[in-house]
């Protein structure tokens, strides 16, 4: 017995704490919130726009600023109201044309809003002017004024407000929710339109499924079937490439397309567009025969004649004595005298041309050239090889 007394201890201690959690704990089912995937991920106002889309409405989000119609609803969250004047102008012009703008905590540059607008944020004091610490309000319950006089619609239960300042006004207020530090949401009528500030941001992420806020972004609004709802947000800025390409695509296409042809038409070759032609040589009999044919055919063979007359006389000049000094008469007979060849025939040959056929006109040029070669014949006789 003494031998199981520690096993039995052991055993005892077990039961006594497997009764204690029995008895203090129980089993439940807890949600928890799958965490976002694709668009939701990355846009901020996911869920909200669905749920304008859901209510007949249409939204879109952008990071870069465009007027819309005059009827459609802007809700600026992020946003640097004066980083430029002319946006800032154009949104002033939009509103007052009657847009309807809904502005969040989170935009910054207020001075300039609040002096336009006129609703102001007026922070709460400590004790000793010492600036409170700003602390969202986790949930409050709210009611509904207009024109400045409370209605007695439900209250509302809104979250996440900035409970250490309050919105008040310059203006005639057209419609505020109010609890009981101040007003925390408020529209004003500018022009024909109106807009509405928000102490909080209750439309970002998950944040529309808290309290009423779904009913908030229809009251605020003043959501209609059809109306065209635009989320502007400077919390996340496109790279400038995209921005390049959504200003200017067209041009950076043309730019693209002008530096490839650059490219190519410099770049090197690896052989010839065509294939070289074939170079075709003919002998030198071809060439003359072409060449006489040519000056047959030009000015009825008259330059072909005047040539081989010329040949004719420098060959003589060279092999007849004094030719130079002689008369045409004795020319042609001191030739016909050394070539053997007729002296009419040679005297009508040199100086009577005329208008000859065809076939006169190759007897004429065939005597001219026999005569000038016996004339080197005649000389090579003579003399010996030239």
């Amino acid at each position: 017995m003494k031998r199981h007394l520690p096993s039995l201890l052991v055993v005892g201690v077990l039961v006594a704490v497997g009764a204690w959690v029995a008895r203090n704990t129980y089993w439940t089912d807890v949600q928890i919130p799958t965490p976002p995937k694709g668009e939701a991920l990355t846009n901020p106002f996911y869920a909200a726009q669905r749920f304008v889309e859901n209510l007949g409405a249409k939204s879109a989000w952008h990071r870069v600023f465009t007027i819309p119609p005059s009827t459609s609803v802007i809700i600026l969250s992020s946003w640097q109201w004066n980083l430029t004047e002319t946006r800032r102008v154009a949104l002033t012009r939009w509103v007052e044309s009657g847009g309807r703008l809904l502005v969040d905590r989170g935009m910054t540059g207020g001075s300039e809003f609040e002096q336009w607008a006129g609703i102001v944020r007026t922070q709460k004091q400590k004790e000793g002017d010492a600036p409170v610490v700003q602390m969202p309000h986790p949930c409050d319950r709210f009611r509904e004024e207009r024109s400045g006089i409370p209605t007695d619609a439900q209250q509302r239960w809104l979250c996440d407000f900035d409970s250490d300042s309050t919105l008040t006004t310059t203006r005639a207020a057209a419609w505020a929710l109010r609890n009981g530090d101040g007003a925390q949401v408020m529209r004003v009528d500018i022009g024909k339109g109106s807009v509405t500030v928000i102490n909080g941001r209750p439309f970002a992420e998950r944040s529309l499924f808290d309290g009423d806020h779904g009913w908030l972004l229809v009251a605020a609004t003043g959501l209609r079937r059809g109306d065209d709802v635009l989320f502007f947000s400077e919390e996340s800025h496109p790279s400038i490439l995209a921005l390049v390409w959504r200003s200017g695509g067209p041009i950076v296409v043309l730019v693209l397309v002008s530096i490839a042809l650059g490219l190519w038409r410099g770049s090197v070759r690896l052989g010839p567009l065509a294939p070289a032609a074939e170079r075709a040589r003919r002998s030198l009999a071809e060439q003359i025969r072409g060449t006489g044919q040519f000056a047959l055919r030009c000015g009825d063979g008259e330059a072909l004649h005047t040539a081989c007359v010329r040949a004719l006389e420098e060959a003589a000049g060279r092999h007849v004595t004094g030719y130079s000094r002689l008369s045409p008469r004795e020319r042609t007979a001191s030739v016909a005298r050394l070539t053997g060849v007729g002296q009419d025939a040679l005297s009508e040959a040199i100086h009577h041309p005329g208008v000859r056929r065809s076939f006169e006109l190759h007897q004429t040029i065939e005597l001219l050239e026999t005569t000038r070669r016996a004339l080197q014949t005649h000389a090579r006789s003579r003399h010996g090889t030239i």
